[in-house]
């Protein structure tokens, strides 16, 4: 309404519109995908007092790592395969969340400044890959990798769009997930650590493993988050494998209340902003920081509603 559009018009538009087809459905799963796998893995860890915030760098290093996998086993076919590129992928990006873990565990460093700066180092590196070793050398000089033979592809859910089978691996993970905070004894020692340290330490908890355990799984998870991602939408390795889904994810768990199963509806919520910020950008000429705008306004609100839940406000003079 502030820039001379009608409301309602526009919001159907925006947020009906692209879900009137299959291409609409099979594309909003695809942008699910990675905030809600992404989602339960930074859940399950904030549970714990971990702050991951470098789930964006794991997500790419695990890109990288199955990418390259994929590319050295290019043209070879075999079931084997791609359970192999996904291994690969999880092992980077757990390889990338164990640095921060050994840093927080051995000198007490903060894991949010060390995982945070530690994305920056995987979005470079991925970027000198793309250009000099995992470059195809049939690609004109161009800053990519060759396509991924079909062997290393993960299969369409759909005949239209890009959704595919890592949509299923990311509701899986949220049930698992759900499943680990509930009923495993590992997962009640991370709430219990998150809630009271020294409640923890009482018990005989290790602080040190909770710090292992949190860094490591969401690693491993924003890992194959990113293995899936290159090996579902997008077929090669880009400069640019993900636009912020690792720092989107963010806000997709404090939506869902760091509960894995919530992160579903929360994910897809999210990933609709996405739909719905390209729809505006092309139908009716808003800005594309339109969905940025959108989701930190998600979580202002999300956070606001928390003050005023935990804590009395009351207006007055202070005596």
């Amino acid at each position: 309404a502030a820039i001379g559009l009608d409301p309602l018009s526009s919001l159907h538009r925006i947020f009906i519109k692209p879900l009137n087809s299959v291409y609409g459905i099979s594309e909003l799963l695809a942008k699910a995908t990675p905030l809600i796998t992404i989602g339960v893995a930074l859940a399950l860890g904030f549970r714990a007092g971990v702050w991951n915030i470098g789930a964006e760098g794991q997500l790419v290093m695990g890109g990288l790592c199955g990418g390259a996998v994929a590319l050295a086993f290019w043209g070879v076919d075999g079931f084997w395969v791609m359970p192999l590129v996904l291994l690969g992928g999880t092992i980077g990006g757990l390889f990338w969340g164990a640095i921060p873990a050994f840093l927080k565990v051995r000198f007490n460093a903060n894991e949010i400044l060390v995982s945070l700066m530690l994305t920056y180092v995987a979005i470079l590196l991925l970027s000198v890959m793309v250009h000099g070793p995992l470059r195809d050398p049939d690609g004109f000089n161009f800053p990519e990798s060759r396509l991924f033979h079909d062997a290393a592809t993960l299969p369409k859910l759909f005949s239209a769009g890009r959704g595919h089978l890592g949509f299923v691996f990311a509701i899986a993970f949220a049930i698992v997930g759900t499943w680990v905070v509930k009923r495993w004894h590992l997962g009640f020692e991370m709430r219990v650590t998150g809630l009271s340290a020294s409640a923890a330490k009482f018990a005989g908890y290790s602080r040190d493993r909770t710090v292992w355990m949190a860094l490591l799984m969401g690693g491993a998870i924003s890992g194959f988050a990113g293995v899936v991602e290159v090996t579902g939408n997008i077929g090669q390795l880009v400069p640019t494998i993900s636009p912020s889904y690792g720092f989107t994810a963010i806000i997709v768990a404090f939506l869902a209340r760091l509960h894995p199963l919530a992160v579903i509806p929360a994910g897809l919520l999210v990933a609709l902003s996405y739909l719905a910020g390209e729809a505006a950008q092309l139908s009716l000429g808003v800005p594309a920081a339109s969905t940025q705008v959108f989701q930190g306004l998600l979580l202002f609100f999300l956070l606001g509603t928390s003050l005023f839940v935990n804590y009395r406000v009351r207006l007055g003079q202070v005596a």
